[in-house]
């Protein structure tokens, strides 16, 4: 049961995540089947859109079903586990009638939403039922005050990220149905009124929320919860600036009949991937209390300055046996007469964290540095061969494996290779399952985006393999979590992370465009991307934790 407790926390991030992308495309997906493919039935007649509209939104109904069922399986199960009481009891819970309240309303759906003209208003009210169960099950009603005005405006925060984002996917199934007729431009105008009034509605109701929730400029700046909107903040203006192109090329193909539209699909395609990241952050604030509950664990503006303030890299490591569990095992083992008999410094999913000294901050440092090292390496490598210094430029992609490997020896010195942990136990710890999982990406970046610049896969859908690599590490730094007991502390080395998650998200999303564009509007994306790269290479470069 301890493991669960461990591995509880990061587990219920990601299948809070995973929520908001099923509810978010299955309300989407509601919202785009009334307001715009049922008006657009005649302009488009014979596409099978309606058909599309409705399979993807029970897909969607479904995956929500499975995804609420899961999450709630697992709170029920931790409850039981750690607080000693029943299963009748932990049922009883209001968090678990509201999830039962999303389960049903996604099966009903889902049940719904087939034939050729399924009954819009029974699915507007489905929609109304999931919203209000999840505002059920947020911060909103956790306050216990003011909770008649936040619960409302966590409905409509939600409701607008659903039609907006949620719907991007089905406006990318109605253009591949009609590309190249005039239906194109009407939906491409419709969608784009829907999206506006979406995202206006988003950022009323989030700004309200914002100003409840963080209460001040010093809880945005020094708390986990502010940083984290702050993220969300910078990933909805990349959102916003790619929907605001495809604004204006509506509008100029209007007045420019014969304007080519594929560019307006493959932002669509890009916000499609960003919005996923930020839902993945939103999930990562449901399990971060608000910053107007911490008035006393916040990082001061000075102490962020201090620990950014750039310092020349350390490149040089402690020994392996300075580390704090292997400190704390010689003296168990001397304590005990040999190491046989001694109990274990650390074990893997037992509810403890891991205790920490000057030495594990020093390796630490050191294996960010050298990690900029081969990153910065790779960027400018990447921008060389951007730029045609020579076909041996080409072979860039290679840096990241020698990354990795150097990741894969030095990320956890209490595990395989070097410490006592064996590899499989140590996946049992949270922090060192998100180490590995993010070296494995390194490694398939590397591979595949090598074969891919030496000919030796000439797949294009291959070669967009990268990019997606890119997306998901970035999206899954917003949920990375360390094994701190010291808040403070773990926001100050969040604070080094978040931006390292966004510059990966745009160095993904920007080699995508340049991939999907055609030739003249790719260009400024094939530097954009490398930079982004050698950015998050000089971040780790100065990374400190101390």
């Amino acid at each position: 049961m301890t493991l669960l407790i461990d591995v509880f926390g990061y587990a219920d991030v990601l299948l809070r995540g995973l929520v908001l992308l099923a509810q978010s495309l299955t309300i989407g997906g509601i919202a785009f089947l009334i307001f715009l493919a049922r008006p657009l039935a005649t302009a488009i007649a014979g596409s099978g859109l309606n058909r599309d509209v409705a399979r993807l939104i029970r897909c969607g109904a479904v995956s929500l079903g499975v995804t609420e069922g899961l999450r709630i399986a697992l709170l029920v199960a931790t409850l039981i586990g750690t607080a000693g009481i029943d299963l009748p009891t932990a049922l009883g819970a209001s968090v678990v009638y509201a999830s039962a309240a999303v389960i049903l309303a996604a099966l009903l759906i889902a049940l719904s939403a087939g034939g050729e003209r399924p009954d819009t208003r029974l699915l507007a009210v489905l929609a109304i039922v999931i919203l209000a169960a999840a505002s059920a099950m947020s911060h909103s009603v956790a306050r216990l005050e003011d909770r008649g005005l936040f619960a409302p405006l966590y409905f409509l925060h939600q409701l607008g990220a659903a039609v907006w984002i949620g719907g991007i996917p089905y406006f990318l199934i109605a253009l591949a149905r009609t590309d190249g007729t005039p239906a194109a431009l009407s939906i491409g105008s419709r969608f784009s009124a829907m999206a506006m009034a979406s995202v206006a509605l988003l950022i009323v109701a989030g700004l309200g929320l914002a100003l409840a929730f963080i209460g001040s400029f010093a809880g945005l700046y020094g708390t986990a919860y502010g940083a984290m909107v702050g993220a969300k903040i910078v990933m909805l203006g990349c959102v916003l600036a790619l929907g605001g192109a495809n604004f204006f090329l509506v509008r100029r193909a209007y007045r420019q009949p014969g304007t080519p539209l594929l560019r307006m699909r493959r932002f669509a395609e890009a916000e499609v991937g960003m919005g996923v990241a930020i839902f993945l952050a939103a999930a990562s604030l449901t399990s971060t209390p608000p910053a107007v509950d911490l008035p006393n664990d916040r990082a001061t503006w000075q102490e962020i300055v201090e620990r950014n303030i750039p310092k020349w890299p350390s490149f040089t490591s402690p020994s392996h046996n300075e580390t704090s569990i292997q400190v704390l095992q010689a003296k168990l083992d001397a304590a005990a007469g040999s190491r046989s008999t001694a109990p274990r410094a650390y074990v893997p999913g037992a509810g403890i964290p891991p205790p920490s000294n000057a030495a594990d901050i020093a390796w630490s440092e050191f294996n960010h540095h050298w990690s900029g090292i081969f990153v910065l390496l790779a960027g400018l490598l990447a921008l060389g061969e951007r730029a045609g210094i020579g076909r041996w430029a080409r072979h860039w992609p290679l840096v990241f494996i020698g990354l990795a490997v150097f990741l894969l020896i030095r990320s956890d010195p209490k595990a395989w290779p070097l410490g006592s942990i064996s590899f499989m136990e140590s996946m049992r710890d949270p922090e060192a399952l998100q180490h590995r999982l993010s070296i494995s990406i390194v490694a398939l970046l590397g591979v595949f985006e090598w074969a891919i610049r030496t000919g030796r896969i000439r797949s294009a859908r291959a070669a967009l393999v990268f990019p997606l690599l890119c997306g998901v590490g970035g999206a899954l730094l917003l949920t990375h979590s360390h094994s701190i007991a010291n808040i403070k502390e773990e926001l100050l080395i969040e604070l080094t992370h978040l931006p390292i998650a966004v510059l990966g998200l745009i160095a993904g999303w920007s080699r995508w465009l340049e991939l999907r564009l055609a030739p003249a509007d790719a260009r400024p994306f094939g530097w954009i991307w490398p930079s982004a790269i050698a950015m998050i290479g000089a971040l780790l470069l100065l990374y400190r934790e101390a």
